[in-house]
């Protein structure tokens, strides 16, 4: 009889391992998610983490910059100067905008970020039916959590936010996708 306790209670805490393991990046998502449309500036904060999201918005921005190069034909043989120059000017514009208001932004408007986002304030109201943001989220692996926003106007862009296990049970957003869907 106690050994039958025993396995049902171990059972259980494994369970609620496993629930609370699997859950706990939607709580972190759903916060950060809370957070940026309140503009709550200290949440963000304690969200996010900035060196780890600049880096990997400054990696999307430029591959998406070097790409834009490659199939521009007017550059000519100016193109591989500006694929030199193009990780500078990121990085600049990259370091000197994400701030936590422009990631509240981002998740409000669902766009991809631009340099001129920090000082932009979103509009004020109710958006049009066809400005709304769609939420997706899902596990890219066991550490990796997209919360991807794709707007009803603009269906072939999306801006997937990727929070990254900290801990245990600890989430921070520490990266981001820009890639189109397949």
């Amino acid at each position: 009889m106690n050994q039958k306790l025993i396995i049902r209670l171990g059972g259980a805490a494994v369970a609620v391992f496993v629930l609370a393991y699997a859950a706990s990046p939607l709580l972190a998502a759903r916060s950060l998610v809370q957070a940026a449309k309140t503009g709550d500036e200290q949440a963000l904060e304690r969200q996010v983490d900035f060196p780890a999201f600049r880096a990997s918005l400054k990696d999307e921005l430029g591959e998406r910059m070097v790409a834009e190069m490659r199939k521009d034909d007017r550059l000519g043989g100016l193109s591989g100067l500006g694929m030199l120059l193009a990780p500078a000017l990121v990085g600049g514009a990259v370091d000197a905008f994400v701030t936590p208001q422009a990631i509240a932004l981002m998740v409000q408007e669902g766009k991809a970020p631009k340099p001129d986002l920090a000082r932009v304030e979103p509009e004020a109201g109710p958006k049009p039916e066809s400005q709304k943001v769609r939420q997706s989220w899902g596990y890219r692996d066991l550490d990796t959590f997209a919360v991807t926003l794709t707007r009803d106007d603009q269906p072939d862009e999306r801006v997937s936010l990727l929070m990254k296990r900290r801990n245990l049970f600890g989430w921070k957003l520490a990266g981001i996708d820009l890639s189109k869907p397949e």
